[in-house]
């Protein structure tokens, strides 16, 4: 759909013409301080900036050939916001790690701000920030992340959601609320201290909305929001996220009062008692003003909960998406697995001994690049990067997508090629330009217990089942298109799980 026509569809042209003519005037006034020392750029219009260039479905495919011709630093204008966009390996990288203070800031969108109003721990800055990671941090790890106990839990989890596609009995099903509901409970386990039954409404109502909301968060008419609040406050999409957001909000709050109620500072079972106890000896020593707050417990459990559901099951969906799509490279894996573990339960501590499947899994994390533009960044302060001056203040995009399919970086940056992270001993090889968890200062606090959950889940899946496509539907068939919205995740399709044991 058109810009043009998302405007259109939306009011009466009376209305409309009023609002162009308010916001051509705000335009032609902030034009003034146009920066000529900005890095290159197509050259905004009025109002729309670079718009009706933009492919809003999609936007980071437009960023992508923009870069093609002005560069690895250039500028492009959502509406009237200017925004800073990094493309490729090394620029990325000089930005969020070599100079990772003065781009480590988060710039939330406008429908993000209006949900947690600077709480959490995924879109908050400055000291807030600083004590929600580094709580966070530290008590998802004494919770088991990366550890053997979490490692525990992972595998209790793949025995259910094993038997979860027994029952299908090799008929062809959607694989994507099972995964969803399996890797949330993880993070649950790790959070609320319990995990839930996969037919629990409270529980799959929570997810459920989680996986709609990451929708709505990148559809067009909530992108326009973002730039043209006035116009589109009403769009039907601002208000069923924010309305999933409130009952979200009510969930979780009760949740709280019932581990508040049950509360033994002595044994915590999650990260909520953790963070209850911690309020709670502050506010007992007479500290009343500090970050630990009941908005805060809710944005970053509410952050940890989406970070730590949908990112990881949409991987796995991918996973087995081109597996079923590349039956050779699914019995090479599969053989891999029989070779080295046999029946037995495969463990972390044999990813070392499985090359081929680690790298399967990362040629997955790459070729998918489900994140395909970091959450945006803000600079902390004035600064020539790469000969470009940037303005403290200024909107930044790191290109994900552009890292993980630079073709400086990689053989085959577009095609599906494990060989990717294999030397010709065919022994596994990181690579530098693999930074699906983003990099620097904000790089993805879960990335070890995705890492970990991606192995275990994907090979205990591949150890009992043979993954294909529904029947009527071929190989060549199976659509690598992904669906809109803020994660790049397979179009709706399914498989049949075919017993192996």
């Amino acid at each position: 759909m058109g810009i043009l026509n998302v405007f259109l569809q939306a009011f009466s042209s009376t209305f409309l013409l009023g609002a162009l003519t308010v916001l051509l005037l705000i335009y032609l006034i902030s034009s003034a301080s146009f920066n000529t020392q900005d890095p290159p750029g197509p050259r905004p219009i009025p109002l729309f900036g670079n718009l009706l260039q933009m492919n809003l479905k999609r936007p980071y495919k437009t960023l992508l050939e923009l870069s093609k011709k002005y560069g690895s630093v250039f500028t492009v204008y959502f509406g009237p916001q200017k925004v800073v966009v990094l493309a490729g390996y090394r620029t990325v990288k000089e930005a969020l790690v070599d100079y990772d203070e003065v781009f480590g800031d988060r710039d939330p969108f406008l429908i993000v701000h209006e949900m947690n109003h600077g709480n959490g721990v995924v879109w908050s800055n400055g000291d807030s920030w600083k004590e929600m990671r580094r709580f966070a941090l530290t008590n998802l790890r004494d919770f088991g992340m990366g550890k053997r106990a979490c490692e525990d839990k992972i595998i209790e989890e793949c025995q259910r959601l094993l038997e979860v596609f027994k029952k299908f009995k090799g008929e062809a099903f959607d694989t994507n609320q099972r995964l969803s509901y399996a890797v949330s409970n993880i993070i649950c386990s790790m959070v609320y201290g319990s995990r839930f039954e996969y037919n629990d409404p409270e529980f799959t109502s929570l997810v459920d909305r989680m996986s709609r909301g990451a929708k709505l968060l990148g559809s067009p008419s909530v992108q326009m929001y973002n730039m043209f609040p006035a116009l589109f406050k009403w769009s039907g999409a601002r208000k069923e996220l924010l309305k999933l957001s409130a009952t979200s909000t009510k969930q979780n709050r009760a949740f709280f009062s019932h581990l508040q109620e049950t509360l033994n500072p002595q044994m915590c079972r999650g990260f909520v008692d953790a963070f209850l106890v911690r309020k709670q000896t502050l506010e007992e020593s007479g500290i009343t003003n500090s970050h630990f707050h009941d908005d805060n417990l809710l944005m970053t459990v509410m952050n940890l909960f989406a970070a730590g559901t949908e990112t990881t099951s949409t991987t796995l969906r991918w996973a087995l998406l081109l597996m079923a799509k590349y039956p050779r490279i699914q019995v090479e894996v599969q053989e891999e697995l029989r070779r080295v573990i046999g029946d037995r339960q495969v463990q972390v501590a044999d990813r070392k001994n499985l090359p081929f499947t680690d790298a399967v899994i990362h040629e997955t994390q790459r070729l998918s690049s489900i994140i395909p533009t970091a959450l945006p960044h803000k600079t902390t302060r004035d600064i020539t990067f790469q000969g470009h001056f940037i303005k403290k203040g200024t909107t930044v995009f790191p290109l994900l997508t552009s890292v993980l399919h630079d073709p400086n970086e990689w053989e085959r940056p577009h095609s599906f090629y494990p060989a990717h992270f294999l030397d010709k001993e065919k022994k596994f090889v990181k690579r530098d330009a693999f930074i699906p968890f983003s990099a620097g200062r904000r790089v993805c606090l879960g990335e070890s217990l995705a890492r970990m959950e991606l192995f275990l889940f994907f090979t205990t899946l591949l150890q009992h089942f043979r993954f294909t496509p529904a029947p009527g539907v071929s190989e060549d068939e199976l659509d690598l298109t992904s669906a809109v919205g803020f994660t790049l995740s397979p179009l709706p399709h399914k498989l049949r799980a075919i017993s192996r044991m």
